[in-house]
């Protein structure tokens, strides 16, 4: 007997090659990296470390700067996302706030959001819209 998991249906390979369409019409990578970056920016001055009985507490005095970092990583991110005819300006804007990150948001979020903000914004740079009706079909059938 076999169980089939509903991934055959049609209704969800036409999901699929929408959100393919939809992700080959923008800089989808560079969005999810941005948005990533900004993710330990805004988490690591808050958050806190249990091991047992101890707690170790990371805030800092960066943290309002920290939040601002984060959230403006996120939302140029989503802007890459949504208006893709922006991803050059938010690009260039994701840079200067990595670059403002390594002295004001604990070494951008040590590191680790400093060189993922980075990454996104030379992919967006770098990003080219393709040539129309070369769409992705979805995943191979089997």
């Amino acid at each position: 007997m076999r169980i089939d998991s509903g991934l055959n249906n049609p209704y969800f390979k036409g999901l699929w090659r929408n959100f393919g369409n939809w992700r080959g019409s923008r800089p989808f990578s560079a969005g999810l990296v941005t948005i990533l970056s900004g993710v330990p920016m805004v988490y690591l001055p808050y958050g806190h470390l249990a091991i047992g009985q101890l707690t170790i507490w990371m805030s800092t005095t960066a943290g309002a700067s920290s939040l601002a970092i984060g959230t403006l990583l996120v939302t140029l991110g989503l802007t890459m996302w949504f208006q893709p005819s922006v991803r050059v300006f938010a690009g260039v804007a994701a840079i200067v706030l990595a670059l403002l990150s390594i002295p004001l948001s604990n070494l951008g979020g040590f590191l680790i959001g400093h060189l993922l903000a980075l990454l996104g914004a030379a992919l967006s740079i770098a990003w080219a819209p393709g040539e129309p009706g070369h769409h992705h079909e979805g995943p191979p059938s089997s």
